[in-house]
């Protein structure tokens, strides 16, 4: 199956963030696939149609403000593997169309995940981003163990 092609155009920001996760591996490929609302979107706001070259959107809210998130799947692997174009605006990837891969391994009754996000239109944006997914993957993991909201 080919992947779909993006915009993306090589620039050299890219970040990469581990992280042990309690919850298995299908719990973390589905909160990627048909769960944003359950971690991250604000409620009412998320669309998915999770297949290659389908595509997602979705609002956060933070600071009371709305941030607009949307892009395409490139691959997926189920329980295994999401790869998505990755677009917000201020503040965020400033308008550009970035990639995340999500690869997610089993350990013992929890996980292994490694994001990696490509495609920063500069350094600022790819730190802003380093630091809010260690936060949003750790958010991630609570919620799924039952653990917060």
């Amino acid at each position: 199956m080919a992947i779909p092609r993006t915009d993306v155009p090589p620039r050299p920001n890219e970040l990469a963030v581990r992280l042990r996760m309690n919850s298995p591996p299908r719990a973390i490929y589905d909160a990627w696939t048909k769960g944003w609302e359950r971690w991250f979107a604000a409620p009412g706001t998320a669309k998915a149609d999770a297949r290659v070259d389908g595509e997602y959107s979705f609002e956060t809210e933070h600071e009371g403000k709305r941030h607009p998130h949307h892009g395409r799947y490139l691959r997926l692997e189920p329980n295994r593997l999401v790869e998505l174009t990755w677009t917000t605006g201020d503040g965020g990837t400033e308008g550009a169309e970035t990639i995340v891969s999500v690869e997610i391994a089993a350990e013992g009754t929890g996980s292994v995940v490694d994001l990696k996000h490509s495609g920063f239109p500069n350094e600022e944006s790819m730190r802003r981003h380093e630091q809010a997914w260690i936060h949003v993957l750790g958010h991630q993991d609570r919620v799924l163990a039952g653990r917060g909201e």
